[in-house]
């Protein structure tokens, strides 16, 4: 048995020198990422990464979500399940690395009954021990080629866990913002029948004192009518967001929420964009489709080094039953090598290489692409809320103007100077522009949101299942 040992650690050791050439090593990319711009258009001179950004809105109710749903929602565990997977597979394809050890045993017993059943002759018991030990030698770094690229594509899947996570902060983030817009609106609308049916009772006393037609009467109550058919939409829509939200957190849907907040909360300034080059190393898509190129030229190195001639070597020991007496000394050991080499295999194997070079250059192309649309997705979100914030600056001016207009078309109307016309338009007016600028807001809220996901950060890396 030692000689078998001291056999198999020098082979060993013969090999790892051996399998150190690798001339099909994968040559490093220029410029993998393609074109990009020097700047973002709203360019921030600040640097420093983005960390936890949903605790600049002070709201220690959605801290609480967004833990709860990191640690809760099913689709982040399915992406830890899959990274897993990864992981176990690399490991299968690392094995290969060193030579396997297998132990055998057998045990028979024979004996021989002649032809009329009379007589048994005995052969007695026969018995076995043996160890097999098998090694492909790793020549031209096949192998290790296909370990480097499972242990990239493992990296990569980590990194889509990252992805995952923060898709999915910002999920519960913006479920959180559109339930409180409902609310919002919801208090709105109540508001808004109150003073429609004060309105109502107005255009009713004037009516009785012939002061005015009935059509003024029918037009106020279907003003009246139709803010209160609004109301149980906007509380059919705030209970589904509640039912999404509670789905993100790995919760029944009917499960409650604690959302006391009855204000939007303001966005801060803009946060730090860095360059359009950070964003290689900040968003983990990136990260993950970089990853995925690299282990697509591993593989193409794999099958150029799989059209080369192979060696395997086999070892092993034997012992039997008639050795009994010296089982540790009389061990049969054996070495044996098989070169295998390619002759002719209908040129499968050179269109494996071709196979591996078209899914490179696919894995190049989906990464510029991925690059090109992280750098939209910024673009997108710094547009959209410098214009934003002009459009609800406007809105502003817009309702203060109807909310003048409305007094004075009220005052006239009181007075007999007008019909209830020009109260009706402004009316209708000024109510639609209040329902609309708390939309709007909403909407600047989820843009900001936006460009947190859209310029990735750092802190998922320190996420565990």
């Amino acid at each position: 048995m030692k000689y078998f040992a001291k056999t198999v650690t020098c082979l060993a050791g013969t090999l790892m020198i051996i399998v150190s050439c690798m001339p099909f090593k994968p040559k490093a990319r220029v410029s993998p990422a393609g074109e990009l711009p020097k700047t973002f258009s709203l360019y921030s001179e600040k640097s420093e990464p983005i960390n936890r950004w949903w605790e600049e809105f002070n709201d220690a109710e959605l801290d609480t979500l967004i833990e709860r749903a990191i640690s809760g929602n099913f689709t982040l565990r399915e992406a830890w399940s899959r990274l897993n997977q990864a992981r176990a597979l690399a490991v299968q394809v690392g094995a290969a690395l060193y030579p396997d050890l297998t132990g055998t045993a057998g045990a028979s017993y024979a004996r021989e009954r002649t032809q009329n059943g009379s007589a048994i002759t005995e052969f007695g018991d026969n018995y076995s021990l043996g160890i097999v030990s098998s090694y492909e030698l790793d020549l031209w770094g096949r192998i290790r080629s296909e370990h480097e690229s499972a242990l990239l594509e493992t990296s990569a899947v980590r990194e889509d866990v990252n992805a995952a996570a923060m898709t999915l902060a910002a999920e519960v983030a913006n479920r959180w913002i559109s339930i409180i817009s409902q609310k919002l609106q919801k208090q709105l609308l109540q508001r808004q029948l109150k003073n429609n049916l004060l309105y109502l009772e107005l255009t009713e006393l004037r009516f009785r004192n012939a002061m005015v037609s009935v059509l003024d009467v029918y037009q106020q109550k279907q003003i009246v009518e139709s803010v209160r058919a609004e109301i149980p939409l906007v509380e059919a829509q705030e209970q589904l967001l509640r039912h999404e939200l509670a789905v993100l957190l790995g919760k029944p849907p009917l499960t409650f929420l604690s959302i006391t907040r009855e204000d939007l909360p303001m966005p801060t300034e803009l946060p730090a964009t860095g360059l359009p080059a950070d964003l290689l190393s900040a968003r983990p898509d990136l990260r993950a489709a970089g990853m995925r190129l690299k282990a697509a030229d591993w593989q193409v190195s794999a099958a150029q080094a799989n059209r080369l001639p192979a060696i395997s070597l086999t070892a092993q020991a034997r012992y039997g039953d008639s050795d009994m007496d010296v089982l540790f000394d009389n061990w049969l050991i054996s070495l044996a090598g098989n070169l295998t080499a390619p002759i002719f295999d209908g040129s499968r194997r050179a269109a494996e290489v071709d196979l591996t070079r078209a899914v490179a250059d696919e894995n190049l192309a989906a990464y510029r692409q991925t690059v090109l649309t992280a750098v939209k997705e910024v673009e997108d979100a710094l547009i959209s809320e410098s214009k934003q914030r002009e459009h609800i600056k406007g809105l502003e001016t817009e309702a203060d103007t109807a909310q003048k207009a409305l007094v004075e078309a009220g005052n006239r109307y009181r007075n007999g100077l007008t019909d209830y016309l020009p109260v009706l338009t402004q009316l209708l007016t000024f109510q639609r522009l209040e329902r609309d600028l708390i939309q709007q807001k909403t909407n600047l809220l989820i843009t900001r949101i936006n460009l947190y996901r859209a310029l990735g950060g750092t802190w998922t890396e320190s996420l565990t299942p």
